[in-house]
């Protein structure tokens, strides 16, 4: 039973009740009329300390499409954190008028405090460079929707490794299905944390190897996940200009791909996918974000017990 649980990272989901909320998710998607009103009366807290579009947007799109509310903030600076309330306090009143709470937070281990101290569900839309399991669940649905399942696949992350919150999680849950294989493209600067490659990968002896160009894996890539290489991370700005556009992907790139790989991408971009590359029917980032939606829609449901 999901009802009244706790999302704070992918881990908190078995792979069956992972592949339970994909499945509510293609229900929706093929018939949404039928679960316009199953959160008819519920509320949807969306507290957003950080900035954020797709995530803030995609939670309250997902409850009112249910037929809940919403409330909230998306902006720290106009609650009471700036007169000193603390977290805890902050959460103990929020969730006294919610029937579940969506919230984003710029430190590492927040959503778990807020856990503690809730007297409603929550679920984790981001804590510092730590997880963001509905981001997850939006990837492990695109990639179930356009490759008909979640295991057997070579994925490659590229760009800023280190500080993804949004690889850490992925790599996470794609390594609990069989057979699935990573490579992690990025500069030695910004390469996948020890923890992620030891306690999860090593651990479990998950095949994976590294290197530092897209151009020496692409080829051998099922699904790519694309993220931004980010200039302030790098202490020696020559070699962030000797590596960025080694993490660039346009359709010269896209030549040395394989013809049924999936392009993905957490959003937003910068310059790290380049426009050109929208067209190419592989590129599913604006796909993703759609199924996001649906992905939120069918936690929400059974996080509140409304299915």
């Amino acid at each position: 039973m999901l009802t009244g649980r706790h999302l704070i990272e992918p881990n908190d989901l078995s792979v069956t009740e992972i592949n339970e909320i994909c499945s509510l998710a293609e229900q929706i998607i093929v018939d949404p009329v039928s679960f316009q009103d199953v959160c008819r009366g519920k509320i949807l807290a969306a507290l957003f300390f950080e900035p954020s579009t797709r995530t803030r947007l995609s939670f309250e799109a997902a409850m009112l499409r249910l037929g809940g509310s919403v409330e909230g903030f998306a902006d720290a600076s106009s609650t009471s954190t700036t007169k000193g309330e603390t977290l805890a306090d902050t959460i103990r009143v929020v969730s006294s008028y919610a029937d579940i709470i969506a919230m984003r937070n710029p430190k590492e281990g927040a959503a778990f405090l807020a856990s503690q101290y809730s007297y409603c569900p929550i679920i984790n839309a981001g804590d510092g460079g730590h997880f963001h399991p509905t981001q997850t669940l939006t990837d492990l649905l695109t990639i179930r929707q356009l490759s008909g399942g979640l295991e057997n696949h070579v994925i490659g992350l590229c760009g800023d490794l280190m500080f993804g919150r949004t690889v850490h999680s992925l790599v996470q849950a794609l390594s609990r299905y069989p057979h699935n294989k990573f490579v992690f493209i990025s500069p030695q600067e910004l390469q996948m944390p020890e923890y992620i490659v030891k306690n999860i990968l090593e651990k479990s002896n998950i095949e994976y190897r590294v290197c530092e160009r897209l151009e020496e894996a692409i080829a051998d890539i099922d699904i790519l996940y694309m993220t931004r290489v980010q200039k302030e991370r790098f202490f020696n700005e020559q070699d962030y200009i000797r590596l960025k556009d080694s993490y660039i992907l346009d359709n010269e790139k896209m030549k040395m791909a394989r013809k049924d790989m999936i392009v993905l991408h957490p959003l937003p971009r910068v310059n790290e996918i380049a426009p050109e590359v929208d067209n190419d029917p592989r590129a599913a980032y604006f796909k993703q974000v759609k199924y996001g939606m649906y992905a939120r829609m069918a936690l929400i449901a059974k996080l509140t017990g409304c299915l």
